[in-house]
């Protein structure tokens, strides 16, 4: 189990256990609307403190609970901030269409908007450092990396049963290029370019053999 080492509460606007406030909420050992306040008490502290800021104990004080209630739902630290993000994120089914160069571009566009967030930004920036155990790496890429590119594979093979891309295209390192280059600039503080989305995919489809649809056999 893991210790928290920052504990003071946050009392940001939230309400303190035995407040007024939190009293109201009370009155059931399991209240079903805990899960939303304590992944929206885990989101605004990530956006605000990030990653090492956040602790279990400042996240219950916040949402009126206690860290036993948070132990129940998560196993730890790491497992509540992948979720807090994960829930946060768009998720709009994939529907693949007869057009995959713009569903690809739309993916992108919907990565981008997401990692316009801080609490994004803070947690992808804690598992890049070489301070971070591995079973926060691995509950991060379970929950937030591994669905992203599933979704752009299944987007680019469409895209090759079509016909529109080469038939020994690696999807499996091209999956890996867009995100890998956006955390590059953001390490490297460079701001991304106009019409990022756009002109990613487009390098992306050109690196894979693309066609453009109406050159489709």
């Amino acid at each position: 189990m893991e210790t928290d080492q920052n504990s003071s509460p946050i009392t940001d606007g939230a309400p303190a256990i035995g407040s007024p406030a939190c009293a109201a909420r009370g009155g059931r050992r399991r209240d079903s609307a805990i899960d939303a306040r304590i992944l929206s008490a885990a989101r605004r502290q990530l956006a605000c403190m990030g990653y090492e800021g956040m602790s279990l104990a400042s996240v219950a004080e916040e949402a009126c609970t206690t860290r036993q209630a948070l132990y129940r739902r998560w196993q730890g630290k790491a497992s509540l901030a992948a979720d807090a993000i994960a829930s946060e994120m768009e998720l709009v089914a994939l529907c693949v269409s007869d057009d995959p160069r713009a569903d690809l571009e739309l993916e992108l566009a919907t990565f981008e908007r997401q990692m316009a967030a801080p609490e994004q930004r803070s947690l992808a920036g804690t598992m890049l450092q070489d301070a971070t155990d591995s079973g926060s790496r691995a509950e991060y890429s379970r929950r937030v990396i591994g669905p992203r590119l599933a979704r752009m594979r299944v987007i680019l093979e469409h895209a090759r049963d079509l016909g529109l891309l080469d038939e020994a295209a690696d999807i499996e390192v091209a999956i890996t290029l867009p995100t890998g280059a956006w955390y590059e600039r953001e390490l490297a503080g460079l701001a991304a370019p106009a019409e990022w989305p756009a002109r990613t995919a487009a390098l992306i489809w050109r690196a894979l053999g693309g066609l453009a649809t109406d050159q489709a056999i």
